[in-house]
């Protein structure tokens, strides 16, 4: 369908499609589930009477942000059966994603995990406010709260989220040392330069879905994540390849055995040092890795 083709309903949808899939996405962490939230968007969109809409925008956004409030509370069910950690679903990401800071530190694995912490509701208030800075009105009817409330939402999981997030601003260059040297010790077997960038509390956590061969629980402290690291690299050294990568808007790694891909490599950075070690290997979760999603705000 050409674009004079389409009527006033799907131009705007069409606008706004990258912005909704980007609020649908934050709110659940999973590109699959966005991806039905805006279908299911979409149907009731259709169905709008536009002569009654004034801020097209703002509407599509309360629309997908309602969708989204029950497709979490669905995935939080199917997270308590879930076997091993939960990660995001990893998204190949434009290099310019990386350019606007606020929209790559929230679509970041760290930002999403603590946004898993959050209650539904605080969820979607943050995400609508800090992220797409919405007014407190336009929250209130995406979540069916007063203002009012909306504003002591949106402080509460503020000072949440400031108590969880990332110290500081991390670079890309340190990202991109600390992945560079897990590529190294991937493709020789080299331990020593990535260890030596463990935090004393870093936590190592891997997601197979119960699909394939990881983790189950969260490795937790400098001794135990070094020790697993130095037990299992050593075994796919010379057999994988490694290719660096833009994933959720920072420095990631792509990494292939027999030409497939095997696992996607995210960390977290604190004090310079890495805090948090990301490996998704559920099949399921990596559909995506090879073709680029476009987030926006």
């Amino acid at each position: 369908m050409s674009e004079r083709a389409l009527d006033p309903a799907t131009e705007a949808f069409v606008t706004h499609r990258n912005l909704l899939f980007t609020v649908a996405y934050e709110m659940l962490g999973s590109a699959a589930d966005a991806e039905d939230v805006l279908q299911e968007t979409w149907l009731r969109w259709s169905g709008v009477d536009l002569e009654t809409v004034r801020d097209q925008r703002a509407y599509l956004v309360r629309i997908t942000t309602r969708q989204a409030l029950t497709h979490l509370r669905t995935l939080g069910r199917r997270k308590e059966s879930y076997v091993g950690p939960w990660l995001p679903e990893p998204l190949l990401t434009a290099p310019d994603v990386a350019e606007d800071v606020e929209l790559a530190d929230s679509v970041s694995m760290a930002m999403l995990l603590v946004l898993e912490t959050l209650t539904p509701t605080e969820r979607a208030v943050f995400v609508l406010r800090e992220v797409f800075d919405l007014n407190y009105d336009e929250i209130a009817g995406a979540v069916d709260k007063t203002p009012a409330t909306v504003r002591q939402i949106a402080h509460r999981a503020r000072a949440h989220v400031a108590e969880r997030r990332p110290r500081g601003v991390v670079s890309a260059d340190e990202s991109r040392r600390a992945l560079e040297a897990f590529r190294r010790a991937v493709e020789t077997g080299d331990l020593q330069s990535l260890v030596d960038q463990l935090a004393p509390d870093v936590v190592m956590l891997g997601d197979g879905g119960g699909v394939v061969q990881a983790v189950v629980r969260p490795i937790v402290g400098y001794d135990k994540v070094s020790r697993l690291l130095s037990v299992g690299l050593p075994r796919i050294a010379g057999l994988a390849s490694v290719e660096p990568a833009q994933v959720n808007g920072g420095p990631a790694l792509i990494v292939r055995l027999d030409g497939k891909v095997d696992n996607v490599v995210a960390v977290r950075i604190d004090d310079g040092l890495i805090s948090g070690l990301y490996i998704v290997r559920n099949p399921e979760k990596l559909s995506r890795i090879e073709r680029e999603t476009a987030v926006s705000r």
